[in-house]
This record gives C-alpha cells, structure tokens and sequence, in this order.
C-alpha cells in the first residue's frame, strides 16, 4: 500500500548544490512515498521513490475536482505562495491559484508534484540510494513516461481517479500532453502551453550544448560530487546562461539591453555589458538553488520527449487524447516555436484550434502573463 507522508523540520543552512535535502525546512511540501519500485522504460527500476508535493484547497467527497499543476525544467511544486522557510523564493506561477483566481481554491483542489528527477524533496541524483549514498552518476536514464507514471502513483495514493484538469508549460507540458495520451481516462480537461508533441533536433541541439558545459566541469565527477563538497557550479551557471538566452526573445533583450555597459565597466578592458550581467544574476540564482544532477537528468528526459514513439507515430498518439484540450504558444517564443503547438492543436481533435499568448518575453511568457493564462484556464474550467 502506497503512503502519503508529511514531514516537519528545522532550518538548515542549504544545502552546497542547490538541492533539498532531510533537515531542511519543508515548507508547504508533503511527500509521496512508493513501497515498490518503480519500472522505467529504458529498463531496470527506481527503488525508493519519493515525490514532494503542494496541494491548494480541498479536495471534494466525489473527488471530481481536483486539478493537477506540472512545473518545466527548474521549477518545483511551489506554485504559487510567498517566500517562506523552505522556499525561499515565491511561487512561480503566483497569481493563478487562490480564492476567486483562475484556480479558485474554494472550489477547486490543485495538486503540484516536484517532478522525479528533480531536488526540491522528490527522488534525484542528490537523493539517497539504498546504500545510503548519494545516487550522483549511477541515477538511472528516466523519461517523461516514467515521470508521469510517478506522478500517476502519486494520483492513486490521493484517491484522485481522474484529473478536471491537467496543465503544464514547457517540459510540464511535455507530461502534460503525455497523461492525456497514456492515461485519457484520467486527464477530463488539459491546457498545453509552450511546449511539443516531441523534442525537435534544435532543441536537443540547446539543450545538449547545456548538458555539455556541466559534463565539462572538471568538479562533475561522472556526476559523482555530492560529497566532495564542491560541485559543478560553473558549469551549471554556462548552462543557464546559454538556456535562458533561448528562453527570451531577440528584440525583448535589444529593448532591454542594447549595447549598454554595465555600470562602470568598461567592456573594452575586461568589463561587461548590461546583458552579460543579466545571464551572470540568473546563473548565480540557479546555482544557489539548483542541483547540476538533476538538470542534467531532467534535460535528459526533455530529450527523450515524444508522444508517438511506440504509438505508431504522433498523429496516431495525439488521436487518442479525449481530453476538453486548449493549445497555447508564445508569439516571441524562439525555443518552442508556434508550429509546434499548432502540430498539437491539430493533431488533438478536441482540441480548440491553437490560442496565442502575446508576448515580447520569448518563451518565458508562458510564466510572465498570468493574466493572459488565467484566461485560457477559466474557459476550461467555467
């Protein structure tokens, strides 16, 4: 029998790689424990999985209302809430859920897993292994299948047989579109944003460019320096630097920046520009909250992304969702163009044509405009 945990504990300094780890303080966080191991599709099992989780309002006697929230790449389960113990900064996706928003929590019982993989409380590579040390470089290949498949386990331990709604952004909207086509019968209504049928070769282009950077820090260790008291940092920041150029538009960034100096520095002896010093903040942001291994490993994962493999391709994939579904992309979006989400909307009969968030913020306007998202979730909802 599956359990449902909940933790307490006392602040703690963080952790030196950016993951969670026993001790800290947890936050809204409970934890979602499997009694057996979980089997993964490119062979073998997980033993010891453990999903963190956040849940907002109640969930009804019929069960019917519960809402299921998938986060993207460096994200975590804390949505929406302010910046507390345990979660130092606030929720990513604020303005979405809560009394009278999109996600009314008077009515509706909203539930967002830490993906596998990840190292803010759910099983990763900074994760203990049976041996008791850390899993590091022997963490087994995980694709979003498996994913979803843990976070399926986490459904039954709530008692929840189907979702109202499933939504998801960017590599949340990879498991996203991947429970409404695995399990349809669980998966009534589903918003797709920002994201793919199947990784294109560009973005396994982006991201391998990413995976490479950290690989090549000479503190990575085949992924084993989780007790070496020193980590791939640097890598890791080259990697965010280079993604979130990718996440941004190109004009947002000439508005932004331009050829602005930073500051006093003189980029002509050895200073910067405005728009070097914005990527050093985001990697050093990740860095202190962010584990290397897990990046790797969900990178990984996005890389695996397709719907149709083993399906008999995407179009026969995407005909098996049954879902009430809106598809939405990002005008300025340069990373998951709209072609994307438009091969989505078309290849998913119930779905409502492709909706466009305008934006000039590049892919991150998936997070950014909130409004324009509430939007999209009160038409599924109401």
């Amino acid at each position: 029998m599956n359990t449902v945990l909940t933790t307490s504990g006392v602040p703690l300094p963080p952790p030196p790689t950016g993951a969670w780890r026993e001790g800290d303080p947890p936050g809204r966080r409970q934890w979602h424990v499997r009694e057996t191991p979980l089997p993964l599709e490119a062979g073998g099992e997980l033993p010891g999985v453990r999903l963190a989780f956040e849940t907002w309002g109640r969930l009804a006697p019929d069960r019917s209302n519960a809402v299921l929230v998938l986060h993207a790449l460096t994200g975590d389960s804390h949505v929406a809430g302010p910046a507390e113990p345990g979660h130092p900064t606030p929720g990513w996706w604020n303005g979405l859920i809560g009394p009278g928003l999109a996600l009314d929590t008077d009515r509706w019982f909203v539930v967002a897993p830490n993906v596998l993989g990840g190292c803010q409380g759910s099983t990763g590579p900074s994760s203990a292994r049976p041996d008791g040390r850390h899993w590091g470089g022997a963490f087994p290949t995980l694709t979003q299948r498996d994913q979803v498949a843990a976070e399926a386990d986490l459904a039954d331990a709530l008692g929840i047989d189907s979702w109202a709604l499933v939504v998801g952004g960017s590599m949340g909207g990879m498991r996203a579109v991947e429970w409404a086509v695995s399990r349809p019968e669980r998966t009534n209504s589903l918003l797709l944003l920002a994201t793919t049928a199947a990784a294109s070769a560009e973005q396994i282009a982006w991201a391998g460019m990413q995976l490479h950077a950290i690989r090549s820090d000479p503190h990575w260790h085949d992924g084993d320096y989780h007790a070496t008291g020193q980590g791939p940092y640097a890598g890791l920041g080259l990697a965010r630097r280079i993604a979130h150029v990718t996440y941004r538009s190109e004009p947002e960034l000439q508005i932004r920046f331009g050829r602005t100096p930073q500051g006093t520095e003189n980029p002509w002896n050895g200073g910067r520009y405005q728009v070097e010093s914005y990527l050093d903040h985001h990697a050093a942001k990740l860095v202190r909250r962010f584990d290397a291994g897990s990046y790797v490993a969900l990178a990984d994962a996005m890389n695996t992304h397709d719907v149709g493999r083993g399906r008999g391709g995407t179009r026969t994939a995407l005909r098996r969702v049954t879902a009430n579904t809106l598809v939405a992309g990002v005008s300025s979006d340069r990373l998951y163009p709209l072609a994307q989400q438009a091969e989505l909307a078309a290849g998913i009969g119930s779905a409502d044509g492709l909706r466009v968030v305008e934006s000039p913020y590049g892919h991150d306007g998936f997070l950014i405009e909130v409004e324009q998202v509430a939007a999209l979730v009160r038409e599924l909802v109401d």
